[in-house]
């Protein structure tokens, strides 16, 4: 595990699709099997399982020794989404000599850092075979193929001073520039990237298509030390990224990985953290290991542990006065534990004490966050889970600036030390 691991990583991952199918090849290679929702289980005593739900939501776990029931799980939950401009179902925009693609927001995403951006394309396509059949592939352009050109100055006088941005007129991305008589579709330009894909070669048509932009800047270290680590999509892949290696460098029981998808939007969907897929999953684990019956799952979530892991705000040096003046988390001072007295965070004294404990055992600092009162609270999957399942639940985070930015800013040795305490919480019993 390396901060350079971090990086190949978010760049693999350049949507919730990618990131999960990047998260089961290193599932797969610790020795992982997969299982189906749609079968029975049989498990063994020390095995390490993952399922899937929408190819952009993960849930990976190991099997003790012991009873389910008894034991209670140690979890750690997180989201493979980010705030960021998806592809329109009929996109085609033809203005001015040029081909653009209309997109809209997905997520609470900071706009002005989209502009001037070499942006590329990917998700996943369901397209038809010629049988008849359907599939699903995934796809990435991997090189700038669109952009978003900001109006220039001369033009806009008061930008620097007044710069709000409409959605619907300003965002359309430009992708090619051609006659008009010339026949163009969205769908025939991805139905070429299926085809060129291992599984793609009988494609006959993409009948559909959710497909993201994407910045084309590597993930990078940064700072005159190389103390940072700046990248599109820390939040929260930073998150998975830590949770997961806390899981494959552990020896554990009973241990479980969350990732949602859909967090940034709400979570109210099949695959997100309000949705049926991690109670039902359990219930399943539970049932192939003969502890069946409601009364056996409350046992297991009342024995059990969540850390909701997504990213916290760091101070941020130019609007210090945005933090409370004794809440201000910074980069590099280890994992923050996030407070909000309306619940928006799910952290209560006991959760809080037992990631204080183990930032003490594991020699790694730990910070708090609430926010100004006067200030609106954002939110994670914690409490939805906490409210959903009952479970105990604490809300960490490391420390980042430029939160929902196209690019954010980490500090480089904090992702070491949440591995560790991660590590160590899902170790510790």
């Amino acid at each position: 595990m390396s901060v350079n691991d971090l990086c190949r990583f978010i760049d693999s991952a350049v949507t919730p699709f990618h990131a999960v199918a990047t998260m089961i090849t290193a599932l797969e290679e610790s020795g992982y099997k997969r299982l189906s929702e749609e079968s029975s289980w049989s498990l063994n005593t020390g095995g390490c399982y993952f399922i899937t739900r929408n190819d952009s939501s993960l849930i990976a776990f190991t099997v003790g020794d012991g009873k389910l029931t008894e034991q209670g799980l140690r979890m750690i939950g997180a989201h493979t989404d980010s705030p960021c401009l998806k592809v329109k179902p009929h996109p085609e925009i033809y203005s001015q000599g040029l081909w653009q693609l209309g997109v809209e927001v997905y997520g609470g995403a900071l706009l002005n850092p989209w502009f001037d951006r070499d942006l590329s394309l990917a998700g996943r396509c369901t397209w038809l075979d010629t049988t008849g059949k359907l599939y699903d592939s995934l796809i990435d352009f991997k090189s700038p193929v669109v952009v978003i050109p900001s109006l220039a100055i001369h033009l806009d006088r008061e930008a620097n001073r007044n710069r709000s941005v409409n959605a619907q007129k300003e965002l359309p991305a430009i992708l090619l520039q051609s006659p008009l008589d010339e026949k163009f579709s969205f769908r025939e330009i991805l139905r070429e990237q299926v085809i060129n894909s291992p599984e793609g070669a009988n494609c006959k048509e993409v009948l559909d298509f959710e497909i993201s932009l994407y910045p084309t800047q590597p993930a990078g270290l940064v700072g005159l030390h190389k103390e940072f680590v700046a990248a599109p999509r820390l939040d929260n892949l930073l998150s998975c990224y830590t949770s997961l290696q806390a899981l494959l460098s552990s020896s554990t029981a009973y241990s479980m990985l969350v990732f949602n998808d859909h967090e940034e939007v709400g979570s109210a969907t099949a695959c997100g953290a309000a949705g049926p897929f991690l109670e039902g999953t359990i219930e399943q684990l539970l049932h192939a290991l003969d502890e069946t019956g409601r009364s056996a799952l409350r046992k297991t979530l009342a024995n059990s542990l969540l850390i909701s892991a997504d990213n916290a705000h760091a101070v941020h040096p130019n609007f210090a006065d945005k933090h409370d003046s004794q809440h201000g988390p910074r980069m590099n001072g280890g994992p923050v534990l996030k407070y909000n007295a309306s619940q928006r965070y799910a952290t209560n004294s006991r959760g809080a004490a037992l990631f204080r404990r183990l930032c003490q055992l594991e020699n790694v600092g730990c910070q708090s966050f609430v926010m100004r009162s006067d200030l609106a609270c954002g939110s994670t999957i914690g409490p939805i889970v906490a409210a959903e399942l009952g479970v105990t639940t604490i809300d960490v985070g490391l420390p980042t600036l430029a939160m929902h930015s196209v690019r954010e800013l980490a500090g480089a040795s904090d992702i070491h030390a949440m591995v560790k305490v991660l590590g160590a919480f899902l170790q510790r019993r």
